[in-house]
């Protein structure tokens, strides 16, 4: 069903232009077999800083599009419009108008980030159009009264209380730093990591840092208060800054982070040595370590010119095939809201996780993984619930 808004839900947004570009892919070109066409969208960061999670975002789509319009067994073909919105809150409304003004869209996988799902999903429920993020973590953007809005990733309050969970148990740390950027998402990120270290009867010093150049004073600060891990609630440009610093300050301990920090940049702006025993926690799986992902990553391949998988390519095929098993249970005639109503009952069981939701629009069975620094490369220690029982 289409969830009511909430008391608060925040209003529309105002909104620029945009323009929509329209690709078909599979065997689009071969009209032939009479199955009818449906038209989803795409919203992400196609240029920018963060392009590159925008286009791992799109492959995935792509790949479960070519996937549907191969298969003569679904009784449609898929057509994607992919919109840009750069990464950016101020592009993002532009971005989805032009989604929603295109009345052939019936849903769209993104946005990818919580600052542009702020600023489009007003635009989306007013519409009765399904958005599904695969990368949007924040926590509140299931409390703000948007009706059409689902995410097949944990949000932040949950890989914050994993994570902490870990720290305690395995890392059996007793005196943890909590740093983050005083954005929206490192704040959300360290606010659940940090009640959760207390839970578990750890002493916890929070600091808020405004990225910067220069962490020698930040570092020394840490330093002084002796903790046994640091853990930076930001994006890996200043992660690697404040790693060096701490190195060069002679700090001992742990250093850890997020899913904004968990990308190979990372270890090459800090430096392998310094990058080294640096551990990520992320909602993100890593379908190149799971047997069980194989044929999906071969698939992906194909579909996108022999590019290989990256952060959010599964999440982002696993979101579009979830859609596509609504889909068929509307039928290609199905307008806007049967979609949406039809995806909030949705079973799918995907290469990254199961994906079926609660009434919110967050997964029923949430998951988040760790990652470590070794040799160079970010590698997969698997699913901190397991961990945890290890």
């Amino acid at each position: 069903m289409i969830r009511r808004p909430a008391m608060g839900a925040i209003a529309l947004a105002v909104v620029t232009a945009v323009t929509v570009t329209a690709c078909g892919l599979g065997r689009e070109d071969s009209p032939g077999d009479g199955r009818k066409t449906i038209t989803i969208g795409f919203q992400g960061m196609l240029s920018g800083d963060d392009r590159k999670l925008g286009v791992n975002a799109l492959y995935g789509v792509r790949t479960a599009v070519a996937e549907v319009n191969a298969d003569a067994s679904v009784p449609f073909r898929l057509k994607l419009v992919e919109v840009d919105d750069g990464g950016s809150p101020d592009r993002a409304p532009g971005a989805a108008r032009g989604l929603v003004r295109d009345s052939d869209v019936v849903a769209v996988i993104g946005p990818l980030l919580t600052d542009t799902a702020e600023v489009s999903e007003p635009l989306y429920s007013e519409a009765g159009l399904l958005s599904v993020s695969p990368s949007a973590t924040g926590p509140a953007l299931t409390d703000l009264g948007f009706t059409t809005f689902y995410r097949a990733i944990a949000p932040d309050t949950v890989q914050g209380r994993a994570v902490a969970d870990y720290i305690s148990t395995v890392l059996e740390a007793k005196k943890v730093y909590s740093i983050d950027d005083r954005g929206d998402y490192g704040i959300g990120l360290s606010t659940a990591l940090e009640a959760e270290l207390t839970s578990d009867g750890v002493d916890v010093t929070h600091d808020g840092i405004d990225p910067a150049r220069d962490y020698t004073t930040q570092a020394e600060r840490i330093i002084a208060e002796a903790p046994d891990v640091v853990y930076y609630a930001g994006y890996y440009t200043d992660l690697a800054r404040l790693a060096e610093a701490l190195r060069d300050k002679g700090f001992a301990g742990t250093v850890m982070s997020g899913d904004g920090s968990r990308d190979q940049r990372y270890v090459t702006r800090a430096g392998a040595d310094v990058a080294e025993g640096t551990f990520f926690s992320c909602a993100c799986a890593d379908v190149h370590e799971d047997a069980n992902a194989a044929d999906f990553v071969v698939s992906f391949e194909t579909a996108n010119g022999g590019a290989q998988p990256g952060v959010y390519s599964g999440e982002a095929y696993d979101a579009t095939r979830a859609l596509v098993r609504a889909l068929r249970v509307v039928g290609p005639d199905g307008d806007r809201r049967a979609v949406a109503r039809a995806f909030a009952d949705v079973s799918w069981k995907g290469v990254t996780r199961d994906i079926s939701f609660e009434e919110t629009g967050e997964l029923k069975v949430p998951t988040v993984y760790l990652y470590k620094v070794e040799d160079g490369e970010i590698v997969s220690l698997g699913k901190i619930t397991d961990l945890l029982r290890s």
